[in-house]
C-alpha cells in the first residue's frame, strides 16, 4: 500500500499522506517504513537499521540542545567535519543495542507507562497539569511526530529498565560503604596563589624564523573554509493566512476531535499504608506480612488515625514521612491492583488490604476530584482559531507544493517561483559547512547547500522544511558563489601566529616559574614569602566538589598525596586559562560514615550502589558493542 502511494506522490502534500500513514507503526518499535528500499542506510545493528533520515533528525537535536545549553558559548564549528556527527551515530547503535537486549529480557514498557510518563514530566505541564498544545509545541520544535517522541519515551524506560535490573544485583556492604564515604567526603585543607598568563607576556616582535616554523607545524589550523553565497526563498507557515469562516457544523467536529484536550480526568487524593515485600517472597514471609497488614486494619477499625499508623508502621519511605500520603494522581499511574482498589472507595474510606507488585496496601481516599469536560461554548473562540490555524496550515502546504514544483521546473532560477508566489529572492552571507544564523542554523538547510546537483551542476534545491522555535518554513535555495577551502598565507595569519607563539611561551614561562617556585618551598621557604605579589588564598577544609576553587587547582589538590608528620606537600599547576597556580596541601580529613545521619547514609548508598549499578551497566553495553554485528555505511563525506 505504501509504495502504491509514493509512485503516485507528485508533490509535498502526498508525502506528508504516506508519513501520517507511517506514523501508527512506530508505536509498535516498528522502524520507519517511509522509504524502505530507497532511504540511504548509514549503520546497521543486527540487521536493525538505521537510517541517514534517524541519524539527521538525531544529530539536529543534538545541536539544538547544545546550542541551548551553551547559549553565547555556543560555536558553529564544533560541528565541521564528522567526529561529533559520528559520535552521535555511535549513541545511537548503543541505544539499538539496549532496546534489543531488553526486549529479548522480556522487558516491556506499555502504552500506559508512556503516556504516565509523559503525563508527569513538568515541561509539559501548565498550572501543575499536562497541557496537550505546550507538549505538541515542544516536540514540534524537537523537530519530531508525538509517534517519535512516544518512542523514544518508551526506549527509555526499557533502558532504565535494564539498568534497574543491572543494579538490583549490586549489593553495597558496610565496609565498603564506609570506604567510600572515606573518599567521597574526604576533606582537604589548602592554600594556593595564582601566577597570572598576563604577567608573562612579551610584547616583542616575534622571529620570521619562528613564525615560519610555527606556520609549517600548524598549516591544517590556518585554512579557509569552503564557502558558498546562496540565494533563496522563504515561505513562512506564520504569513499565511486563512479566510476560511467555519460553520458551527465544522466547529463541533473539531470540538469532538479534540475533546480528549478539553476534559480533565478523575484524580483522587490518598494515603496508604504499605508493608513490603520483594518479588521472589516465599509463602511464610507473605502469611507473615498478611497477617500484619490485616492486624493495622484492625487497629483503624477501631478508631486509631490512619495518618499516625502510617508514619509509625509504613514501610514506604518516600511517604511514612507525611503520614502515607501520596497526593493527587489519575489512571494509569499506580500499580493496577492499587489503582483498582483506590478508584472503589468512596471519600473517607479505608480499603481492605491490597496486594500489589511491592506488597500489601491499606488506602485512604482523602480526596476526589471528579472528571470535568468544558463545553463547546466555553471553547468556542479557541476552536474558531485552531480552525483558522489548520486552514493556514492547509493553504501553507498548498503553497509549498506549488513552491517545490516550480523551482524543478525551473532549475536555474529562483524568480519564477518568487513571482508565483510574491515572495522575495534573498542572499546569504558566505557560509561554510558548520552553517551560520536563523534558517542557515539548521543542518539540512547548510546539507543542501553544498550538495552535488546544487553546488556543482548549479540547480535548484529541492524543497527543505524547517520546523524549529520559529515556526514551520519550506526553504528552497541554490548557490550563487563558490570558494574552495584554501590554505591561508603565512603573510594572511602572520598577527595570529605572533600571538599564539606569545601565548605559547607566557604558558611555558608560567608554568616554570611555578615549577622553581615549588623546588623553593621544598627547600623550606613559606608561601607566605613567595606569594609576595600575589593573592594567597587560603581554603579551610573543603570536599572534592568545592564550587569556590577553581576546577583545576581542585582537582590537583585531590590528586596529591596526604601530608605525612605534618609535613605540606607542594605542587604546580597549569589552569585552563594558560596561567599556572601553586598548592600546599596541609590537612587531609577522612569521611567518616559515623557522622553521618541515617538520611545522609542512605543517600550516600544510593549513591553508590547507583555508581556501581551504572559502571556494570556500561560494561554490559560495551559487551554488547563488541559483540553485535555492526555494520557501519556513513562515508566520511557525510
Amino acid at each position: 500500500m505504501l509504495q502504491a502511494i509514493r509512485e503516485r506522490a507528485q508533490g509535498w502534500i502526498a508525502w506528508a499522506i504516506v508519513i501520517l500513514i507511517s506514523i501508527p507503526f512506530a508505536l509498535w518499535g516498528i522502524q520507519e517504513y517511509i522509504g524502505v528500499g530507497a532511504e540511504p542506510v548509514v549503520a546497521s545493528v543486527n540487521d536493525v537499521e538505521i537510517t541517514e533520515r534517524d541519524l539527521n533528525r538525531q544529530f539536529q537535536q543534538f545541536r539544538q540542545e547544545l546550542r541551548e545549553r551553551l547559549g553565547a558559548a555556543y560555536r558553529p564549528e564544533l560541528f565541521d567535519g564528522d567526529t561529533l556527527r559520528r559520535e552521535v551515530l555511535e549513541e545511537m547503535i548503543r541505544n539499538d543495542l539496549v532496546l534489543q537486549t531488553s526486549l529479548d529480557m522480556g522487558l516491556r514498557a506499555g502504552d500506559e507507562r508512556v503516556r504516565a510518563a509523559i503525563l508527569a514530566e513538568p515541561a509539559f505541564q501548565k498550572g501543575g497539569r499536562f497541557d496537550k498544545a505546550t507538549y505538541e509545541r515542544i516536540i514540534g520544535y524537537r523537530g519530531e511526530s508525538s509517534a517519535q517522541f512516544e518512542q523514544q519515551v518508551r526506549g527509555s524506560l526499557m533502558k532504565n529498565q535494564l539498568l534497574q535490573v543491572v543494579g538490583a544485583s549490586e549489593i553495597l556492604t558496610d565496609g565498603e560503604l564506609q570506604e567510600a564515604v572515606k573518599l567521597r567526603r574526604q576533606q582537604r585543607r589548602f592554600s594556593y596563589f595564582v601566577l597570572p598568563l598576563d604577567r608573562f607576556q612579551n610584547q616583542e616582535p616575534v622571529a620570521t624564523a619562528e613564525k615560519e616554523a610555527y606556520y609549517q607545524a600548524h598549516q591544517a589550523d590556518f585554512r579557509s573554509p569552503e564557502q558558498v553565497r546562496v540565494e533563496y526563498l522563504v515561505l513562512d507557515q506564520k504569513s499565511v493566512a486563512s479566510n476560511v469562516e467555519p460553520d458551527d457544523e465544522a466547529l463541533e467536529g473539531l470540538y469532538q476531535s479534540r475533546l480528549d484536550s478539553y476534559q480533565t480526568p478523575e484524580q483522587r487524593r490518598a494515603r496508604h499504608i504499605l508493608v513490603s515485600l520483594d518479588a521472589g517472597t516465599g509463602q511464610e514471609q507473605e502469611d507473615a506480612a498478611r497477617q500484619k497488614i490485616q492486624s493495622i486494619h484492625q487497629r483503624i477499625s477501631d478508631g486509631e488515625d490512619f495518618a499516625t499508623l502510617a508514619k509509625e508502621l509504613s514501610e514506604d519511605p518516600g511517604t511514612a514521612a507525611q503520614g502515607g500520603d501520596l497526593g493527587l494522581f489519575g489512571r494509569g499511574v499506580m500499580d493496577p491492583a492499587f489503582e483498582k482498589a483506590a478508584f472503589e472507595l468512596g471519600q473517607g474510606d479505608v480499603s481492605e488490604p491490597v496486594r500489589s507488585a511491592f506488597g500489601f496496601h491499606l488506602i485512604e481516599v482523602r480526596e476526589i476530584q471528579p472528571e470535568t469536560v468544558k463545553s463547546f461554548e466555553e471553547v468556542r473562540g479557541e476552536l474558531v482559531a485552531a480552525f483558522g490555524a489548520d486552514a493556514a496550515e492547509h493553504q501553507y502546504f498548498e503553497l509549498a507544493e506549488r513552491l517545490g514544483n516550480i523551482s524543478y521546473e525551473n532549475p536555474d532560477s529562483l524568480v519564477p517561483a518568487a513571482d508565483a508566489l510574491g515572495l522575495k529572492v534573498e542572499t546569504s552571507e558566505w557560509l561554510g559547512r558548520s552553517g551560520g544564523g536563523d534558517i542557515f542554523s539548521n543542518p539540512k538547510v547548510v546539507a543542501a547547500a553544498f550538495n552535488d546537483d546544487v553546488l556543482r551542476q548549479g540547480n535548484n534545491s529541492e524543497i527543505i522544511e524547517i520546523d524549529d522555535k520559529e515556526g514551520q518554513r519550506a526553504v528552497v535555495l541554490r548557490v550563487v558563489e563558490h570558494q574552495e577551502a584554501a590554505s591561508k598565507s603565512l603573510e594572511q595569519v602572520e598577527g595570529e601566529i605572533s600571538q599564539a607563539i606569545r601565548d605559547q611561551k607566557a604558558r611555558e614561562a608560567a608554568a616554570k616559574a611555578a615549577d622553581e617556585l615549588v623546588q623553593r618551598l621544598d627547600g623550606g621557604e613559606s608561601m607566605q614569602q613567595l606569594a609576595e605579589g600575589y593573592e594567597l588564598v587560603e581554603s579551610g577544609l573543603v570536599e572534592r566538589n568545592a564550587a569556590e576553587v577553581p576546577a583545576g587547582i581542585l582537582n590537583k589538590v585531590f590528586t596529591l598525596p596526604a601530608p605525612v608528620s605534618g609535613k605540606i606537600g607542594f605542587a604546580s599547576v597549569s589552569l585552563r586559562d594558560g596561567s599556572s597556580a601553586v598548592v600546599a596541601l596541609a590537612e587531609v580529613q577522612e569521611g567518616d560514615v559515623g557522622a553521618l545521619t541515617d538520611q545522609q547514609k542512605d543517600m550516600e548508598r544510593n549513591t553508590m550502589t547507583q555508581t556501581l549499578a551504572r559502571a556494570y551497566y556500561d560494561g554490559l553495553v560495551k559487551d554488547l558493542r563488541d559483540r553485535a554485528d555492526v555494520k557501519i555505511t556513513l562515508s566520511k563525506s557525510e
